[in-house]
């Protein structure tokens, strides 16, 4: 029995029903737990003396629209490479939320945080998948790890993921008018505005864009040996 098999059958007694799963790829373990037992499993997490997970070296959101979808050929077109300006499956956008939502996978955004434990040498992944397309909302961890405040800040900002209990939550990255989310699938690259300087007015205004929407880079879903299970 190797040294993984052994954290994840402990990790699964110790989480219990809130872990969704508990599984290794690439060497990499990774747990998805509930919405409503992010801050609970965390706090275990940091505080049980068989974890001790002391440090949170990263958050981030994702956005799972259009996941595992195809737009460009791929194996065949490999050698041939790839024409630019081409429209993607849903026009600028690209992806259709409501497609997903029909087939029933309505977990569009998901938060995942990486977790250190200094004492054991040992690394640990946590997912949790939330409902929601336009105010998908988790519980804050800046009480559990101090460090996750600009980390909430920044996934709030990009993705428009709510965290409960934040003391401040504000953008971080973007302007301070900026509308919308920009590192969500259906924000259109080239943006919903542009600045320019107006001789007029004699100073920076925003204007509606005027760059011509299409998609610039093929979203492509391989596999090759990167995305190959584990063997047994």
């Amino acid at each position: 029995m190797t040294e993984q098999t052994d954290i994840i059958q402990s990790l699964t007694t110790l989480l219990g029903e809130d872990a969704l799963s508990i599984e290794s790829h690439q060497g990499e373990i990774t747990a998805t737990v509930e919405p409503s037992a992010w801050h609970r499993v965390a706090k275990t997490l940091r505080d049980d003396s068989g974890c001790q997970y002391e440090q949170m070296v990263d958050l981030c959101g994702v956005d799972y629209l259009g996941y595992g979808q195809d737009e460009w050929e791929d194996d065949e077109a490999t050698f041939e490479g790839y024409s630019r300006a081409v429209e993607g499956s849903s026009g600028p956008g690209r992806f259709d939320w409501s497609e997903r939502v029909e087939a029933g996978t309505e977990e569009r955004f998901a938060v995942v945080i990486h977790l250190l434990s200094v004492t054991y040498n040992r690394r640990l992944r946590v997912r949790t998948l939330l409902k929601g397309d336009q105010l998908p909302v988790v519980a804050t961890l800046i009480d559990v790890w101090a460090a996750a405040d600009w980390y909430e800040r920044e996934a709030f900002d990009l993705y428009g993921i709510l965290f409960n209990g934040h003391p401040d939550l504000r953008r971080i990255l973007t302007d301070y008018g900026f509308v919308g989310h920009p590192f969500r699938k259906d924000f259109p690259l080239i943006g919903n505005v542009e600045v320019i300087y107006d001789e007029e007015k004699q100073r920076v205004v925003y204007q509606p864009v005027t760059i011509e929407p299409r998609v610039l880079v093929p979203k492509v879903v391989r596999n090759d040996s990167r995305y190959l299970a584990d063997e047994e």
